[in-house]
């Protein structure tokens, strides 16, 4: 299992240039698109960059997991730090979910009472923020299939990038036409986006905080597997959990028959 533990360190540790290099970008382009949203007072700007906010700190994440899980264990911790990146993730969640939903209720209110929008200003930093975005695009395609972290942030870079569109589509709307209305629906929808993908990150924080079975993993399976093993007698108190992303854990107390010893009966 400590081979596991160090092939998971080393599997992130290959990544971290262009990891760190994304983060740069998504922070950068995030303080721009806040200070737009500010000078704009487009909602729609200030949504995505709440997007931009869960890019940010998941790839801070992988990278902070990536340096502790490099940590080795101790007879105090003996899975070292691995542990540290499910916290962080559930505290990011509560976060994110808390500015969805203040998003989404904002989105909603200027529906009714549309205030005006500069959508010159939004065009400039919505075209920012989507070449930032095209540019962690290229950073990582060409590792993005190397695990799941990869991929992960490959597709949440897609996703902010989906959001700058939203915003120029909004912000085109406006200054052809005056519909005030187009930022709050467009901001909306980047609600829509941020909520799922924080209710699934909950979701699969608690599972491992709770200890609950790694989804696909059918424990019944396990144990008559156990049970077919030579000299395997009887199976008790089988667990199966995580520690961390990757890091899957069984435990199982196994009564054997000790074959060799005579006519001794079964031994746990």
């Amino acid at each position: 299992m400590s081979d596991h533990g160090h092939s998971h360190g080393a599997a992130l540790a290959d990544h971290r240039g262009k990891l760190a290099a994304v983060l740069g970008i998504t922070l950068t382009v995030l303080v721009v698109e806040v200070v737009g949203a500010v000078l704009s007072g487009s909602l729609a700007l200030l949504a995505d960059a709440a997007h931009m906010l869960t890019d940010v700190a998941g790839l801070t994440l992988g990278l902070i997991a990536a340096v502790l899980a490099r940590r080795p264990a101790t007879p105090a911790r003996t899975w070292g730090y691995h542990r540290a990146e499910v916290l962080g993730a559930a505290a990011q969640a509560a976060l994110l979910l808390a500015v969805g939903a203040f998003v989404l209720i904002e989105g909603v209110k200027r529906l009714f009472e549309p205030p005006e929008v500069a959508s010159g200003l939004m065009i400039v930093f919505g075209i920012v923020g989507l070449i930032g975005n095209l540019i962690g695009l290229l950073i990582l395609a060409s590792g993005r299939s190397a695990n799941l972290n990869m991929r992960a942030a490959f597709l949440e870079v897609v996703n902010d990038a989906l959001g700058s569109v939203a915003v120029l589509a909004a912000a085109a709307v406006i200054t052809t036409t005056g519909w005030y209305r187009a930022d709050a629906i467009a901001s909306i929808l980047i609600g829509v986006l941020i909520i799922p993908r924080t209710i699934r990150l909950l979701r699969e924080t608690i599972d491992v905080l709770l200890e609950s079975t790694p989804k696909g993993l059918d424990l019944e399976l396990v144990r008559q597997h156990l049970h077919a093993l030579p000299h395997v007698h009887d199976v008790h108190d089988l667990h199966a959990s995580q520690v961390a992303t990757g890091i899957p854990i069984l435990t199982a107390h196994l009564v054997v028959v000790a074959h060799d010893v005579g006519d001794a009966g079964p031994q746990a």
